[in-house]
């Protein structure tokens, strides 16, 4: 099998960290870190890899062993990616919220696509439902690995780097670091790195109304990355001093801004990341130093969060609306506390 430490693997991790001056005006350095400059395009490459590394270094994974993992894209190209590096066969659970682009792109690398139309009986979520069934495959395959990346601790693990990578550029002075929450991964490393270091920055976090990840009620969600339908096993009470409550007109509106005023084409979950920060600018204290990540590129998304006939249709609002110069009185305040 090929070494991981070849090839286009090894440009893995050390993204980019640059400074923003446009999307806020206030007494703050505000910073962004760009994971879609990973070569699978997003942060997912980080964990991907590590997961695939840590199979192989346990014996689990061979060059016979068939790959399984569910996923709404990002982690589906990173694993597709680095299976179609070391030649080995990935089956890819999905469902119809999965964009058009990154299915062609799960197709493109070579992963076999399985969809799941229904959800979970249970829980009544297709994030169930796609994990469920990526456990009932590798279930039937002898030589399988199942990713599983909601309870994988080395998602978490990989994270630590890029908390490390954002603390040295910063030379170790981050007051707040903000982040969307999906699987927890990039969170719970973040805070594993911060809580080992002793350093006192503060996470606050990027949830979506309809995610239960902080004791929430479930309900529809359109952007992914930005919360989920299920609790991961990763996470853990604690993890966030705060999380804010970010909506997918939001959402779509901090992408636009994002795109507007620093010519950055990002994705939702990064147009999410930047509106928590609006949301709580004037608690943050004058001279602060924050930091957020940036999980994706936004090309993957064109058809949709880019897209005005897309956004009217499913966001339920006028594209005149992203034309603001100052969207102030069309975000209301909604922050929380994560004590769940």
């Amino acid at each position: 099998m090929r070494r991981l430490e070849d090839g286009i693997l090894a440009c893995i991790g050390n993204t980019p960290l640059v400074r923003l001056t446009g999307v806020i005006e206030a007494g703050f350095q505000l910073y962004a870190k760009l994971e879609g400059d990973n070569p699978g395009g997003s942060l997912k490459d980080r964990p991907a890899l590590e997961i695939i590394r840590q199979g192989i270094k346990n014996g689990r994974i061979n060059q016979n062993t068939v790959v399984v993992e569910a996923t709404s894209g990002n982690m589906g190209i990173g694993l597709a990616q680095i299976c179609r590096y070391l030649g080995l066969r990935f089956i890819c659970v999905i469902d119809p919220k999965t964009t058009l682009s990154n299915q062609r792109l799960l197709k493109v690398y070579g992963a076999q696509i399985e969809m799941v139309t229904k959800p979970d009986t249970s829980s009544g979520d297709l994030l169930q439902a796609r994990i469920n069934r990526a456990r009932e495959i590798a279930g039937t395959i002898q030589d399988s690995f199942w990713v599983n990346q909601y309870a994988n601790s080395y998602n978490a693990q990989a994270h630590q780097r890029t908390m490390n990578e954002i603390v040295d550029a910063l030379d170790g002075q981050l007051h707040y670091l903000f982040c969307p929450a999906s699987s927890c991964g990039t969170l719970k490393g973040c805070s594993d790195y911060l809580r080992k270091h002793g350093l006192p920055t503060k996470i606050c976090v990027a949830d979506s109304p309809g995610s239960v990840i902080f004791g929430g009620k479930r309900g529809q969600r359109l952007i992914p990355g930005h919360g989920a339908g299920v609790r991961p096993a990763l996470y853990r009470q604690g993890l966030a001093h705060r999380c804010v409550q970010i909506t997918d007109m939001e959402a779509v509106i901090g992408c636009r801004l994002i795109l507007a005023k620093e010519a950055l084409l990002v994705g939702g979950s990064s147009g999410a990341a930047l509106m928590a920060v609006r949301k709580i600018a004037d608690e943050i204290p004058p001279g602060a130093t924050c930091a957020m990540i940036f999980p994706d590129r936004g090309e993957r998304y064109l058809d949709t969060i880019f897209s005005d006939e897309w956004v009217k249709e499913n966001v339920r609002c006028s594209p005149a609306d992203f034309r603001h110069n100052d969207d102030s009185e069309i975000v209301p305040r909604q922050v929380s506390h994560c004590n769940s």
